[in-house]
């Protein structure tokens, strides 16, 4: 029996090894143009933006006079890192560098899920969601953020301390890591406080501007891909007279309402933040795999209430969905579920069928509707379940299940 157990498992490692190599290979071939997918090319952001940044900060200061930057310091790190890689210019060695990236979160993923008592079923999400999004997984340095924020989740099961030492650090990649510690312990908060601000400080001393970005991202508008362009979408077939246009980096809505929408968005974001330390507040009960559940949740409803939805952020949902499948029996296996057709539908909207969504027709807005439907239901249902699953019922409405459960077990 022992041999036909190992047996099977060696044959579903040999599966997702190859499912791996060859999406891998597939996203290689189009990051490199040798297949080329309709739609914009989604490596421009590489060629042009990241490696002009390159050339800003290898000069020893941040791009103070470039809107585009919008990211924490240690963004930086992630932007020069392509310059280490010899003989390789810098978009191949940036693309190599996400796939060395992505091939370290699988490794995680499937060490992890094959220790005891653990599930490799977070291995398959990560080996099918990332090429659900196309191209775009490798042409963003998103995917390095999430190998931080994957890393800092496993490891934080047991090393609270490892957990807020690589949160800090990931959130000074691109700030939403930060969000990995709604559950953490204190242990985990002091020892972020302490990483960041040490990082901040040395930051600050060795190049001007690593603030810069805090002025540039507070000026963006609603992105043509978040839950609030749905609106403008629409309006634009009922005569609102705004239009489109690439703002802060970005394809935005610029017009009348534009500001309201966007306030409104940041309401919801509170909300969103509020529920979440309520959840804080009442949660008593706790598994292994609830640091995780909490983190997912936290960074769903950020990027759902979010002013941009940009296609990369689905890569942060898919890594952190993935870590919560580790765990069997993980209440988030619906809304990674959902998550993964909301990264499928991603790429339908970007790049495949972008300029329809630039020109909100009916195929663009539907797309639309689809992906960000996917991603509220994905957010409600993920409240719901981490809700029940660790905050107690109270002792009248427990009674009541016990007395029904007890009624159903007699007839």
């Amino acid at each position: 029996m022992s041999a036909v157990n190992g047996a099977g498992r060696t044959k579903s490692i040999g599966a997702i090894l190859a499912g791996f190599a060859v999406t891998r290979c597939l996203l290689l071939l189009c990051v490199f143009r040798v297949l080329v997918a309709p739609g914009p090319d989604v490596t421009s952001d590489v060629n042009v933006i990241y490696q002009g940044w390159y050339e800003v900060l290898r000069t020893g200061t941040y791009p103070l006079d470039d809107v585009t930057w919008q990211y924490p310091p240690a963004a930086a790190l992630a932007i020069l890192a392509p310059g280490a890689v010899p003989f390789l210019g810098y978009p191949s060695a940036f693309f190599v560098l996400a796939f060395l990236a992505d091939c370290a979160v699988f490794g995680l993923l499937l060490y992890a899920g094959g220790r005891a008592g653990k599930s490799r079923t977070g291995a398959w999400v990560w080996v099918w969601g990332v090429p659900l999004l196309g191209p775009t997984a490798y042409a963003r340095y998103d995917l390095m953020v999430t190998a931080v924020a994957v890393a800092a989740l496993l490891a934080g099961v047991r090393r609270p301390r490892v957990l807020g030492a690589l949160t800090a650090f990931g959130a000074l990649l691109k700030v939403w890591p930060v969000l990995l510690l709604a559950r953490a312990p204190r242990r985990a908060w002091a020892t972020a406080a302490v990483t960041a601000g040490g990082f901040l400080l040395l930051c600050h001393a060795v190049a001007p501007g690593a603030f810069a970005f805090l002025t540039f991202q507070r000026e963006r508008g609603t992105e043509v891909e978040s839950l609030g362009a749905l609106v403008f979408h629409v309006a634009r077939h009922f005569g609102w007279q705004g239009h489109v246009q690439l703002n802060y980096g970005s394809v935005e809505f610029l017009g009348p309402y534009v500001p309201l929408v966007s306030t409104l968005a940041m309401g919801l974001t509170a909300v969103a933040f509020g529920w979440l330390l309520l959840w804080r507040l009442r949660a008593r009960d706790s598994a292994p795999g609830t640091l995780a559940d909490a983190a997912f949740t936290a960074v769903l409803l950020f990027t759902t209430t979010s002013r941009v939805i940009s296609p990369q952020y689905l890569i942060w949902l898919v890594g952190l969905a993935a870590v919560c499948l580790v765990f069997p029996g993980s209440p988030m296996a619906r809304p990674a579920k959902l998550v993964l057709a909301a990264a499928g539908a991603t790429l339908l909207e970007f790049p495949l069928f972008f300029s329809h969504v630039v020109a909100s027709d009916w195929l663009g807005v539907l797309l639309l509707f689809v992906r960000n439907g996917l991603l509220v239901a994905a957010s409600v249902s993920a409240c719901r379940r981490l809700w029940r699953a660790t905050v107690p019922a109270p002792v009248g409405a427990a009674r009541m299940v016990l007395t029904a459960q007890a009624s159903r077990s007699r007839t």
